[in-house]
């Protein structure tokens, strides 16, 4: 069955030997000039289609590709641009707040103080309004005792000048006490 060709119609020549296969076809020298001009048609229909159809959409990808990552890296340095301008104006303003902040703590100190001073001086004038009260009721305890000293003392002198056996009138005995008491 090697030697049947099922319908080709090969050179002989170069397809069998006396007994037997002689080699591969496309080693075959009568052939060779036919190989080179369809190796030669393929290549150049390869790089025809290649270069006309394959390479110029791999081209526009890359092209592509390439306009995307350079629109990508200007938005995100945009992005950088106004982080740092969003950073900037956000420490800004936290110094902004923290200085109302610090207006406001002293307002409220100012007003705590205010109104601790006004509770003071009230409180003191309470104080001093007592103060005086007590020394009035001091002052007046003070004459009633130095009055009941004194009734104390007239009935007491009275009662030993009696006791002693003398005489004594109520003139002479409040003079005696009177002189006593100043000096």
């Amino acid at each position: 069955m090697a030697t049947e060709t099922h319908g080709v119609n090969w050179h002989q020549e170069c397809l069998y030997d006396a007994g037997g296969a002689k080699g591969m076809p496309q080693l075959c020298t009568d052939w060779m000039p036919n190989q080179v001009f369809w190796l030669a048609v393929a290549l150049v229909v390869l790089f025809v289609i290649l270069s006309r159809i394959a390479l110029p959409r791999i081209g526009a990808v890359l092209a592509e590709r390439k306009g995307t990552i350079t629109n990508d890296l200007a938005a995100a340095e945009e992005l950088k641009l106004k982080a740092l301008e969003a950073e900037k104006a956000y420490n800004e303003a936290l110094a902004t707040a923290r200085t109302e902040a610090a207006k406001i703590i002293a307002a409220a100190k100012a007003d705590i103080q205010k109104d601790l001073d006004q509770a003071t001086a009230k409180a003191d004038a309470e104080i001093t309004a007592r103060v005086t009260e007590s020394e009035a009721k001091i002052a007046e305890i003070r004459a009633g005792a130095e009055e009941a000293v004194q009734a104390v003392a007239k009935d007491t002198a009275k009662e030993l000048v009696s006791a002693l056996g003398g005489a004594a009138d109520a003139r002479s005995v409040t003079a005696a006490i009177n002189a006593r008491l100043k000096g």
